[in-house]
């Protein structure tokens, strides 16, 4: 029986109830995120799991979690796993979340500015839709002398959903009302439509950023360094041990010397093999 025919077979209504996952198939799914993404999925995230890949199934009109690993399987495309993926990755993200790192980020940069220094390169590893490299665009661009200067984010996710959102660049006003108001009024415009509230970011942040889709687990990465900053935040917290030393080992090098990696405040560089020294909560200056 030929793929089309198979899911034919497998097809029913969406609204039809699903089973429970089974302990064999959470951790069929907890493997393969592992393996393609370095994702480790905790038994206590096993609902959020369920509820994911459910989704996946309505989507598809497949009524049991068996039958949708045999066809996530026999899919030789990989575009169902690229979904899944999708489906289950955790995207929390907000503007200028953990500000003190945006205040930081100022203080290092404003004085370069001054002294002419032109030419400046971030990464946002673990970008999500956007919220943190329009973030870095807007607090770089408002500095003194970041309109002249050459500035540039590499922004990457796994995501292919969260880049098209990221790449749209619309958000709902909740979203940005933790943007501060003078940069709203500079780097955002409303949709026109009076019953919309819906902003959207201006053209000169967009210019700024390049969003690419970049797996953390396929190291050593294809990039091209050498950045002033990387800012890989809440991003490790869902690795294991191994693929968090590699990404450490990876920001090292495509540092500058004295350039800086960021991660989130839930995040440690202890226990891991680095050549970093400590600046302060959750930042890094490369020896």
């Amino acid at each position: 029986m030929g793929q089309n025919a198979a899911m034919q077979d497998r097809k029913v209504p969406a609204a039809v109830a699903v089973q429970r996952m089974s302990d064999e198939q959470f951790e069929t799914i907890r493997a393969l995120m592992c393996d393609h993404v370095g994702i480790v999925l905790k038994e206590s995230r096993r609902a959020l799991v369920e509820s994911r890949v459910v989704k996946r199934l309505r989507t598809l009109e497949i009524a049991e979690f068996g039958a949708y690993l045999d066809y996530l399987a026999s899919d030789g495309s990989g575009r169902e796993l690229a979904l899944l993926i999708d489906a289950i990755s955790t995207n929390v993200t907000e503007f200028f979340r953990e500000k003190d790192h945006f205040d930081f980020i100022r203080g290092e940069i404003a004085p370069r500015l001054r002294a002419g220094d032109r030419k400046l390169r971030f990464w946002s590893a673990g970008c999500s839709s956007g919220e943190e490299p329009y973030s870095l665009a807007m607090a770089l661009h408002a500095l003194p002398g970041g309109e002249a200067a050459d500035i540039r984010i590499l922004a990457t996710d796994i995501s292919t959903g969260m880049l098209r959102q990221a790449v749209q660049g619309s958000y709902l006003k909740e979203t940005v009302a933790t943007i501060p108001p003078e940069l709203s009024r500079r780097y955002l415009l409303r949709s026109r439509a009076p019953e919309d509230d819906v902003y959207r970011v201006n053209e000169v942040l967009k210019n700024m950023i390049v969003f690419r889709r970049l797996n953390l687990n396929k190291t050593p990465f294809a990039i091209r360094g050498a950045f002033d900053m990387i800012l890989c935040r809440n991003v490790m917290i869902y690795f294991d041990h191994d693929l968090r030393t590699r990404i450490v080992s990876e920001a090292h090098r495509l540092l500058k010397p004295g350039g800086h990696l960021l991660v989130g405040h839930a995040e440690t560089l202890i226990g891991i093999e680095n050549r970093f020294d400590f600046v302060g909560p959750a930042i890094y200056r490369k020896r």
